[in-house]
């Protein structure tokens, strides 16, 4: 690993080693991907990283390539404690909004977490604090959280949880471009691009679209 990449992995740490020096001895980061597009899913991912991780490329998942995210995806899993993963459908976000919807995914993530905890015995029920991108008046299942805005370019836990989030996201919508090639989920992932607002004025809506999302297109 580059000195340069070493320290930049350093910085991104601070806040979790501030906590672990006032005692904390499990940290759980959490993000989501996939708030702004209009087509497909939120998905929101909650991991437990152990102290010494320092995997390099963590990153927020804005930053990085998709290739890199896909590597990065794999060694991150393989070294986290635990980790879970929250799916909240275009319906669902429609019915509740986008936001309710995150934060239904956030309470998922959670529960998918511990019980991937319990799953490999690891001796811990649940982590002592939360580590969230952003988000506010939250519920985390009585774990104290603190949110912390550009998150995920600033905590390592949260960098790696919206990797784990970015790539189970970007799985999904490669998986319905299968069902609906003719708008170019594969590639755009369902957000608002040039491309993808032309496919709905030609082909209209396929049931994945977010109808709270493109009323102003059709």
């Amino acid at each position: 690993m580059k000195e340069k990449e070493y320290e930049r992995l350093k910085t991104i740490k601070e806040i979790e080693e501030k906590l672990y020096e006032e005692g904390v001895t499990s940290i759980a980061g959490i993000d989501e991907a996939g708030r702004g597009p209009l087509a497909g899913p939120v998905v929101v991912a909650c991991v437990v990283m152990p102290r010494e991780s320092i995997i390099e490329g963590v990153n927020d998942s804005k930053k990085v390539s998709e290739k890199k995210r896909e590597r990065l995806y794999d060694e991150i899993i393989n070294e986290a404690i635990a980790y879970g993963v929250g799916i909240v459908n275009q319906q669902e976000i429609d019915r509740i909004n986008i936001l309710n919807a995150t934060k239904e995914g956030l309470t998922i993530a959670i529960k998918e977490m511990e019980k991937d905890l319990k799953e490999k015995s690891r001796g811990l029920e649940k982590p002592e604090i939360i580590l969230v991108d952003a988000l506010t008046k939250i519920d985390t299942d009585h774990i104290p959280y603190r949110s912390i805005i550009k998150g995920d370019s600033k905590s390592y836990s949260i960098a790696a949880a919206s990797i784990i989030a970015k790539v189970t996201r970007d799985r999904i919508m490669r998986q319905w471009d299968e069902v609906y090639p003719m708008y170019g989920f594969a590639k755009h992932k369902g957000y608002g691009t040039a491309a993808h607002i032309a496919a709905i004025k030609e082909h209209g809506l396929c049931p994945l679209h977010r109808r709270s999302f493109v009323k102003n297109i059709v």
